[in-house]
């Protein structure tokens, strides 16, 4: 019926003896039921965790912990005010106290999953594992399963895809104030190929790559036409999904069917979430009834939804949320420094770059990106959650390739005779509304230093054949650009680490050799640039070379060393605290009669070359991580030295 000027009055049946029912729409009484049909859980993801001192020793096997609903504020970043959100907590992950997003959960496709929720703060609440499709009692939908006190949820995912996982109580204000976080699916074989050989990256697979279900052999173009992206993404896998699996390695990472099928492998990954918060609801947060009708004589009947519970009855009253104005916006947590260009703001605010997610709130997974920095020639999947009240539009400076929409890969069975991955011409919007996910990946073969960009605007704006306007645009650096690389080695062929790089001309940069004697510049540009080792105690040869960079990356760019004086190294290892896992990339600096820096590879093991008798001081560090002891003192005199061992832990 009309609301301002009813045509016809529809009859209402008072729920005035049913008051159980109708408080369950409001302040449902919350459960513990056993979860049917319990299985045993076989994600591996937590107890590689710990074995890698990203969280504790996992409360119950094979089991992620959530505790939802810890109230958190966060000062805005004009520091006009402090917006509540709820937060998710992880009892086995200290580093997971109230952040936003919450920490990301991700599995091997096809284990049986468990998650322990509980839930605190203001009852009810769900984990509603948005697109997985569990059974009703583990959906996590309010009213359609029940809210919990706690639970144990279980499911199997099915999918490769980019999920998320939301409370689904009270949906709307506590999807709003945070609590949420994704939800990502790899394939069969990820996290396990770690499991049985540690020197594969967790997260990557048994083949030593990242990769996301896409069949890139059917790619729609903007003129209608079909290509085979193929060639394009070198690695791709077209196997049936039914094919058997043509693995001779280690047989324990042996599958019945080919778990690399149908999918593509990816170089660099970023995570974009977009999100906006009106911070009127914010300030009525506090008082948890704010947002419920003031009763009538009938209960249910002639309830008074303009005003609130605890306040007036006015037409123009705020009441629950059926008015949505949003004031700050975010990407993937990071504030968007702007105001609303009709609210006398810029309009515009800028990511900053060299935004990486913490290692820590990605299962472990290293190198997650916000604001994107690649090589010419990497692939890049770009992971979209749009968790806006807001409709938003994404526009990126080049080509993208569309891989999936909601966590299914488009063109890959059941679904191919449906659909396709499909091109996105630069400076195309993409249109998204709340809860909406795609897949995208980028390969260019030229440098680009630019932004994509992220508009935010009131669905209510929103006419048909008319522009909307935009309240504010976040603006996400993507620079791709070329490196310049070679290696070092002493006259015998040897390699020689610890050797610094320096770079100037049309860019000044540094690098060091690794553990192979190899060295590698990223960030250029096309310019002309001149590379030159420097190591106390060596001469190179040559001294110094002059590089023109024109369109690709330059390799082999090699130079010798000769001894000048009689120099001894260092060497150690670096390990986690609790299962003496290497760690890679730690960076070790020493000072003292000279200074040198060289980074652990693989094996967690760094070499300092290159040093005459005296007394040094080694400091290891790497983001992420907490380091015992925080440094070493040790002295030469005439020999080589190696060092006990750095014992490394995960924090944010």
């Amino acid at each position: 019926m009309s609301y301002q000027e009813p045509a016809y009055t529809i009859p209402r049946q008072s729920v005035d003896a049913m008051l159980g029912m109708f408080a369950k729409m409001w302040d449902p009484p919350t459960s513990s039921p056993e979860t049917p049909d319990l299985l045993n859980p076989t994600n591996p993801v937590p107890e590689l965790m710990a074995a890698y001192d990203f969280q504790k020793t996992p409360s119950s096997l094979h089991t992620v912990q959530r505790d939802l609903m810890h109230g958190v504020k966060i000062p805005t970043w004009d520091g006009a005010k402090e917006l509540i959100f709820f937060a998710i907590r992880d009892k086995d992950n200290p580093i997971l106290d109230g952040n936003y997003p919450a920490g990301t959960i991700r599995m091997p496709r096809g284990v049986i999953f468990h998650c322990e929720a509980q839930g605190h703060g203001p009852p009810p609440h769900t984990i509603h594992w948005h697109g997985i499709e569990p059974t009703p009692m583990n959906d996590g939908v309010g009213h359609c399963s029940f809210e919990f006190g706690q639970y144990t949820y279980q499911w199997q995912p099915n999918f490769i895809g980019t999920y998320f996982y939301p409370c689904h109580r009270n949906t709307v204000q506590h999807f709003e104030f945070g609590l949420f976080s994704l939800l990502l699916i790899d394939p069969p074989d990820a996290f396990f190929a770690t499991l049985y050989d540690p020197s594969i990256p967790l997260g990557y697979c048994r083949d030593g790559k990242k990769r996301m279900a896409a069949n890139v052999s059917k790619v729609l173009l903007p003129d209608g036409s079909i290509a085979d992206y193929s060639a394009m993404f070198p690695g791709f896998n077209s196997n049936a999904l039914t094919d058997s699996d043509p693995w001779t390695g280690d047989a324990r990472l042996l599958y019945s069917t080919d778990p690399h099928a149908m999918t593509v492998p990816y170089d660099v990954e970023v995570l974009w979430v977009p999100d906006d918060r009106d911070s009127v609801w914010s300030d009525l947060a506090p008082d948890p009834r704010a947002t419920y009708p003031r009763h009538g004589n009938y209960v249910g009947v002639d309830d008074n939804f303009h005003g609130n519970a605890g306040g007036g009855v006015n037409s123009d009253d705020f009441f629950a949320f059926n008015d949505f104005n949003a004031d700050y916006f975010f990407v993937t947590g990071v504030p968007v420094p702007a105001a609303r260009a009709d609210r006398g703001g810029t309009g515009v605010g800028d990511i900053p770059p060299g935004i990486v997610v913490p290692t820590t709130m990605n299962s472990g997974v290293a190198g997650q990106q916000v604001s994107i920095n690649a090589e010419v020639g990497q692939t890049i999947l770009v992971r979209c959650l749009d968790a806006a009240y807001d409709c938003i539009e994404v526009k990126f400076p080049v080509d993208v390739t569309i891989i999936a929409w909601d966590g299914r890969a488009l063109g890959v069975p059941p679904y191919g005779q449906y659909n396709s991955a499909y091109v996105v011409p630069a400076n195309t919007h993409i249109h998204m509304s709340v809860a909406q996910r795609f897949d995208a990946l980028i390969k260019v073969d030229s440098a680009i230093d630019s932004f994509a960009t992220v508009d935010f605007f009131s669905p209510r704006e929103q006419v048909p054949g008319l522009p909307h306007p935009v309240e504010v645009t976040a603006r996400i650096p993507i620079t791709i650009c070329y490196s310049l690389s070679g290696k070092v080695t002493d006259g015998e062929g040897n390699p020689l680490a610890g050797v610094t790089t320096y770079l100037t001309g049309d860019a000044d940069k540094t690098a060091v050799t690794d553990l192979e004697g190899s060295y590698k510049i990223m960030g250029l540009f096309d310019g002309s640039y001149t590379v030159t080792p420097t190591l106390d105690g060596f001469e190179f040869a040559p001294l110094s070379q002059a590089i023109t960079i024109s369109g690709a990356s330059v390799t082999g760019q090699d130079f010798e060393v000769t001894q000048t004086a009689e120099l001894f190294v260092i060497t150690g290892s670096v390990v986690t605290s609790r299962s003496a896992l290497s760690i890679p990339g730690v960076q070790m600096t020493l000072e003292g009669s000279v200074n040198r820096t060289a980074v652990t590879g693989a094996a967690g093991n760094f070499i300092l070359s290159g040093l005459p008798d005296g007394l040094y001081t080694i400091t290891p560090s790497l983001a992420g991580f907490a380091f015992s002891p925080t440094d070493r003192r040790v002295r030469i005199r005439g020999t080589n030295q190696t060092l006990r061992l750095f014992r490394g832990r995960g924090v944010v």
